[in-house]
């Protein structure tokens, strides 16, 4: 036998200690599903599963990365809620849209997605329980918030119960792979804002038509031989497409937020986000009186942004991210107390932060 040999047979035994572990997990989340189900509780618990993979990338050794350490016990968690009861997600499609990219990050595999032709249509399918979770964009680091989201936000009971950072890059996809057969781009605006600077120094006056998702641009590009689509790499492997360029985003730390919306809030991790929606009156110093509390107690705010009321010329509502839990002390006194000085206040909910940008690969 030779060294080479000899150590895959240590690996073929491995595996095999590895696969009745993995077996045995099974059988007690199994079993923890049955005790979920007659407390009448929710199969996905945001603050357990986070406390797991902290306590695991706390504890690795190495040489296992974090990275490889979270992808592999993300996949493993997916398979233990699929046998507790089925987990549904509704995002932005259709497939290999990053909002799809970004819900796989986030729930594994084993879960059943539900892609929705618009954001409004993502709130509605959990809103009416059809979904139990949802995945919508919030913000990306270049184009910034995406404001049907945020509009979304001011009408829905949901909560925000996660948040997911993904690294975005985009691809120019087509049938042929050719440039030099693509007379019109499908895109949308936001990925189209992404790449603006490339595709004017290298499609410059190309007829770009707007769709809603980069999944359906890849749909679009799919059928019609001589456009392209401005998509992710997965997209390509999906629609069949081949690449015409790879990485024509402008900015190469490209960014966006994803926030995941459901019915409850998550209980307290210790590393938590709380975010909130606010008016104030029309006076001098409004905003920064219903802020003070924040600053008084030291809370750090971590996001605001503004949008018009659309009911009421020149008024604004203010959406605000702060770090820390509502059940915290600290933070549940300055939202008191900021409600109490807001004509209109509204509390979305809190959730673990994002310890990490997911990667695409």
């Amino acid at each position: 036998m030779t060294p080479k040999e000899a150590l895959r047979q240590q690996i073929d035994a491995l595996d095999e200690e590895l696969l009745t572990l993995l077996n045995r997990r099974q059988a007690l989340a199994q079993e923890i599903g049955r005790i979920k189900n007659q407390e009448g509780t929710r199969t996905l618990d945001f603050q357990r599963e986070e406390e797991v993979i902290s306590r695991l990338l706390h504890k690795n050794p190495g040489p296992l990365t974090p990275k490889a350490l979270r992808n592999i016990f993300r996949e493993i968690i997916s398979a233990a809620r699929e046998i507790q009861g089925a987990l549904s997600v509704a995002f932005l499609g259709p497939e290999a849209t990053f909002s799809h990219l970004a819900a796989l990050k986030k729930f594994g595999h084993a879960t059943r997605f539900g892609p929705m032709t618009t954001i409004q249509e993502v709130f509605s399918e959990v809103e009416k329980g059809k979904y139990q979770y949802g995945v919508v964009p919030i913000e990306n680091s270049t184009e910034g918030v995406v404001n049907d989201t945020l509009d979304r936000f001011a009408e829905t009971p949901l909560k925000i119960c996660g948040e997911i950072f993904l690294e975005i890059s985009h691809d120019l996809l087509s049938k042929s792979g050719q440039r030099q057969d693509i007379e019109v781009i499908y895109s949308h605006p936001h990925a189209y804002g992404q790449c603006r600077r490339w595709l004017a120094t290298h499609l410059q006056d190309m007829p770009i038509i707007e769709v809603a998702s980069t999944g359906a641009a890849a749909q679009k590009a799919a059928k019609n031989p001589n456009s392209a689509a401005i998509a992710s790499a997965a997209a390509a492997a999906l629609y069949e497409l081949r690449v015409v360029e790879r990485h024509i985003e402008d900015n190469p730390g490209n960014v966006t937020h994803f926030f995941v919306i459901g019915p409850d809030t998550p209980g307290p991790t210790g590393a938590d986000k709380t975010s909130i929606i606010f008016s104030v009156d029309d006076v001098p110093g409004a905003l920064y009186r219903t802020l003070r509390p924040l600053a008084q107690r030291g809370i750090n705010m971590s996001r605001i942004v503004s949008r018009p009321v659309k009911t009421e010329a020149w008024r604004y509502r203010f959406f605000v991210d702060l770090d820390g839990h509502q059940e915290d002390p600290q933070v549940a006194e300055a939202l008191e107390e900021i409600k109490s000085l807001s004509p209109w206040f509204k509390l979305l909910g809190s959730f673990p932060k994002a310890t990490e940008t997911e990667e695409l690969s």
